[in-house]
């Protein structure tokens, strides 16, 4: 594994999620735990993408805030920054799929900070969408950074992931 200095940034829901066809309260949300295992897979520092406003409890209420957000072009303002954005060179970004590409949140977050020069990897969890357009949407915000081919993960199997995680590093030659 090269030097450069990693960031996992990632938004995640615990709560009520769909997960295999029925909604399930989830302790610890689906890309959390994918965010978890690629930082115990390369030892980069955590930085959790969280919204000031907090969603609703009830999965279809978030979906349709998400939607509103999404039509709306919305920013949510985010609760904490990354003050030490400058040291780090390459950023796993990881966000659940909602209507086909990442929540407005991670948006909010890219558009902040703009990341010229920076490597960027995604990560996404689902149920079915893959990443939807969200990777050339990171490359529409993010013009000026280079962008990796990403890593859809089903939600309902991300407890099970890690060596398709740890695949997916390897063959971007992230991890040895």
């Amino acid at each position: 594994m090269s030097e450069r200095k990693r960031l996992i940034a990632y938004f995640s829901r615990a709560g009520n999620n769909y997960v295999g066809g029925e909604i399930m309260n989830l302790p610890v949300g689906n890309t959390e735990v994918a965010a978890k295992m690629i930082q115990k897979l390369t030892g980069g520092d955590m930085f959790r993408i969280e919204t000031i406003k907090k969603y609703p409890e009830s999965y279809d209420e978030t979906t349709d805030v998400a939607k509103q957000e999404l039509r709306r072009k919305a920013r949510p303002e985010l609760t904490e920054h990354v003050g030490n954005m400058a040291d780090y060179s390459v950023m796993y970004l990881g966000y659940p799929n909602w209507w086909g590409t990442m929540p407005m949140a991670v948006c909010t977050f890219l558009e902040e900070y703009g990341f010229s020069g920076k490597t960027i990897i995604p990560f996404c969890t689902h149920e079915g969408s893959g990443m939807g357009c969200s990777e050339s949407d990171i490359k529409k915000v993010c013009s000026e950074s280079k962008v990796l081919k990403g890593l859809a993960i089903i939600g309902g199997s991300v407890q099970r992931a890690e060596n398709d995680i740890a695949a997916w590093l390897r063959n971007l030659g992230e991890i040895d």
